[in-house]
C-alpha cells in the first residue's frame, strides 16, 4: 500500500511539472507573437554643416510619409533621435530614427510609396529636387534591424 501511495505521489509530482512545462511554454508562445513586430534603426551621417538643412527636409519630404504609414497601420512606432556629445568621425552618426514596423512582413512586401507621395507632393519636381539635395548632403546612411533581449527573468 505504502508503494502504491508513492507512486500516486510521484504521478501526481509528474502530472504537476508537465503541466508548469506547458504552462511555461504557452507563455513563451505568447511572447513570440508580441515579439512579430520588426524594429529597425535608420542611421543618417551627414556632411559637417548641413545636420539642420538635413533634418528640415527629412521632416519636409520623408516624415509626412513615413506618418501616412502610420495611419495605414504599417508602421506603430517611430521616433528620431541626435547625439548629445559628437564621436570619433569613423563612428558619428547625426540622425537615428527608430520605426517599430507591424511585422518584417511589412518592409519587405513590396509596399508602393508613390501613391502617397502623389498625395503628398503634387509639385513633384520639387519634391524630386529636395530629396535629391537631402541624399547630396549626407555621407553615410545605415539600416540596422533590432530585437528585444529579455534580461529580466
Amino acid at each position: 500500500m505504502k508503494k502504491l501511495i508513492f507512486l500516486a505521489g510521484k504521478a501526481n509530482f509528474i502530472f504537476v511539472l508537465l503541466f508548469l512545462s506547458i504552462q511555461s511554454f504557452s507563455q513563451n508562445n505568447t511572447v513570440k507573437k508580441e515579439e512579430a513586430t520588426y524594429t529597425v534603426e535608420y542611421y543618417y551621417k551627414v556632411k559637417w554643416g548641413f545636420a539642420d538643412e538635413f533634418i528640415g527636409l527629412f521632416k519636409k519630404n520623408h516624415l509626412p510619409i513615413l506618418k501616412k504609414q502610420m495611419q495605414l497601420g504599417r508602421i506603430l512606432s517611430l521616433k528620431a533621435e541626435t547625439p548629445v556629445y559628437h564621436g570619433t568621425e569613423d563612428g558619428r552618426w547625426d540622425y537615428r530614427v527608430t520605426i517599430t514596423w507591424k511585422s518584417a512582413a511589412t518592409t519587405f512586401d513590396g509596399f508602393d510609396e508613390d501613391a502617397i507621395k502623389k498625395e503628398l507632393y503634387p509639385d513633384e519636381a520639387t519634391f524630386k529636387k529636395e530629396e535629391q539635395r537631402r541624399f547630396e548632403i549626407l555621407l553615410a546612411h545605415w539600416d540596422l534591424p533590432v530585437k528585444p533581449v529579455e534580461i529580466n527573468n
